[in-house]
């Protein structure tokens, strides 16, 4: 049994440590070099987290039923079944077990709520998009009549890539392609989807820093990684000197709207200016320690479950 706690509980020292593991994490260069490889990491980190103190209390809740813990899984659900309850299980052994189950519904619950409200939102704005805006055949894009530089991805089944007018005035043909290029790989690569647990697990625990800083690092990773795709067919400084012109200030107005991301326009412009050297050691490191992180919560989850199968045929 102490194996298992061990397993399990191994994954919660991102969270234990988040404040500094976090920081660093959000800190480190190579994240801007490797941006996927980063974003694994802290999707592994952030998963493992949850399962493993999900884990950690189903370990301890079972222990009194049996010395290894699936077995003890197995027998609280036999005796569930048959009847009886959480009979061999003391007081603490019940506030274990209601820890697992309630951490489990409080990170459903709130998935749930981020995930319909979200929907919500990109619905609307679909709506809104094709009563004001025109289709342009030629850039496969909605056009908005606004002066104002903004281009974006409303993402979904039926995706749509959003320009301004103003965006198509500003950019010549091969910048404009470079933006189309950008946002498209927001829609292939569903972004929507990979920013969502991250909403949810920080609005499901706002005072853990691990799930702060996964929430501010995560989009910029994504915008990232878009450019990566954007920049392997138009070229980084095509792409980074795109990004200058849409965050410039019109001379006209005075104000900038900042298109393609709302924050972080000089760390991706001095990346893609920026020729790292890049070992190809560090994205098999971190896809590893990724996978290490999830093992132990796998194995608590996935074990109990080879268990009772095999113990039923």
């Amino acid at each position: 049994m102490i194996v298992w706690l061990v397993a399990a509980g191994v994954a919660l020292a991102p969270i234990a440590f988040g404040g500094q593991v976090a920081r660093r994490l959000a800190a480190a260069p190579w994240t801007y070099r490797y941006p996927r490889a980063a974003l694994a990491l802290w999707q592994a980190s952030c998963l493992a987290g949850g399962l493993g103190a999900a884990g950690v209390g189903l370990v301890a809740a079972v222990a009194p039923l049996a010395a290894i813990f699936p077995h003890g899984v197995h027998t609280l659900v036999r005796q569930i079944a048959n009847g009886h309850g959480l009979d061999g299980l003391g007081p603490l052994h019940v506030a274990a077990l209601a820890w697992s189950v309630g951490l489990i519904a409080w990170l459903l619950a709130h998935t749930i709520k981020v995930t319909v409200k979200t929907v919500a939102r990109q619905r609307r704005q679909r709506l809104l998009v094709d009563v004001v805006a025109e289709h342009s055949p030629v850039h496969d894009a909605y056009v908005l009549p606004s002066r104002e530089r903004v281009a974006y991805c409303l993402p979904g089944r039926r995706a749509r890539v959003v320009l301004s007018q103003g965006t198509l005035d500003l950019l010549d043909p091969r910048e404009l392609q470079a933006v189309l290029g950008h946002e498209r790989a927001h829609a292939r690569g569903r972004h929507d989807l990979v920013l969502l647990p991250f909403i949810a697990l920080a609005q499901a625990f706002p005072w853990l820093p691990a799930a702060r800083a996964a929430r501010e690092s995560v989009p910029l990773l994504l915008e990232m990684i878009a450019d990566d795709h954007a920049r392997r067919a138009h070229g980084g400084l095509l792409l980074a000197r795109t990004l200058v012109r849409m965050a410039s200030p019109a001379r006209d107005d005075g104000a900038a709207t900042f298109a393609l991301a709302d924050a972080a326009v000089a760390e991706r412009v001095t990346r893609l200016l920026r020729r790292h050297e890049r070992p190809r050691w560090v994205p098999a490191a971190v896809y590893s320690a990724a996978t290490l992180l999830l093992s132990g919560p796998f194995a608590v989850l996935v074990a109990p479950l080879l268990c009772i199968t095999v113990w039923n045929i």
